[in-house]
């Protein structure tokens, strides 16, 4: 059985694994061990992206990995990829595949406009450029392996799930944008995002990007509307641009103020993924 190496096997992979230990014999990077992850069969193997030192284990021991580890919380690049990607580099036999989970933010606000993986990235958070930092590594490792390692980028939108809904924002009455000055917001099931994990391990191209987001068509206010409605709360104030800046803590300003549409053709079309929750009605009823 073809070995899998997953690197922050968190909430998405998480989801993914039932699936993944009935196709590969999977590996995890871990801190520390889990009994839930060896209750499914998982090797764990304890180390450390911010101690290169700890990472030797990983070198050649893995025909694909998944990397869904976020970068550093501070700097301008992300040094967790850099070191797992030396390690790499160390190995007598390098993963023929890599899918990295990354974030639409690279593409920065783009006025509401459509966008799809052809649009430069353009990321004006720091949080963003350092995604950006870790596509580029990860993009060069697959050129210059010589098309002996097909990377994926999978660029995902906002992911929630029945159990990680901003409900807490509307409990703190947080404001939202106006109608008329609102941004556009996307979406991505966690359920939804492992599998499209599992579909880039199958049918990725190399060194390709996917937009990784359902179908839905929403501003900000809407979502949160919506949520509000569902689980009887109700509804955030509006008020005008300046006044939900300063209102919002700066990390949920940066969000609200970029505006864009994600256009998932590319993953529908070539990793054949098909939703499970198309829209964000279906993952708020199933949250129901």
């Amino acid at each position: 059985m073809r070995r899998l190496l997953i690197i922050g096997c968190g909430d998405v992979m998480r989801r993914a694994l039932p699936q993944l230990v009935l196709r590969w014999h999977v590996l995890a990077l871990v801190r520390q061990r889990d009994p839930q992850l060896a209750a499914l069969g998982v090797t764990q193997i304890e180390g450390d992206l911010d101690l290169p030192e700890t990472l030797q284990r990983l070198a050649g021991i893995s025909d694909a990995v998944i990397h869904s580890a976020p970068p550093p919380a501070q700097g301008t690049g992300d040094t967790r990829t850099r070191n797992l990607l030396a390690i790499l580099r160390r190995g007598k036999s390098l993963p023929r595949q890599l899918v990295y989970i990354s974030t639409s933010g690279v593409y920065g606000d783009c006025g509401g406009a459509r966008v799809s993986e052809t649009r430069l990235p353009a990321a004006q958070s720091a949080r963003a450029a350092r995604r950006l930092d870790a596509e580029r590594r990860l993009r060069q490792f697959g050129r210059q392996r010589g098309g002996r390692c097909c990377v994926s980028i999978l660029r995902a939108p906002g992911i929630y799930a029945a159990d990680r809904l901003p409900l807490a924002r509307l409990h703190q009455r947080l404001p939202l944008l106006l109608a008329t000055e609102d941004s556009h917001t996307n979406h991505i099931h966690a359920e939804d995002l492992g599998r499209a994990c599992i579909a880039a391990l199958q049918r990725g191209r190399p060194n390709r990007v996917y937009n990784v987001n359902d179908d839905s068509t929403l501003a900000m206010g809407e979502w949160f509307d919506a949520l509000a409605d569902a689980f009887a709360l109700p509804r955030a104030p509006r008020l005008p641009r300046e006044e939900v800046r300063r209102a919002v803590p700066p990390l949920q300003w940066s969000f609200m103020s970029e505006s864009r549409r994600l256009d998932n053709t590319r993953m529908k079309q070539e990793l054949n993924l098909r939703l499970r929750y198309p829209t964000v009605a279906e993952g708020i009823a199933a949250a129901l």
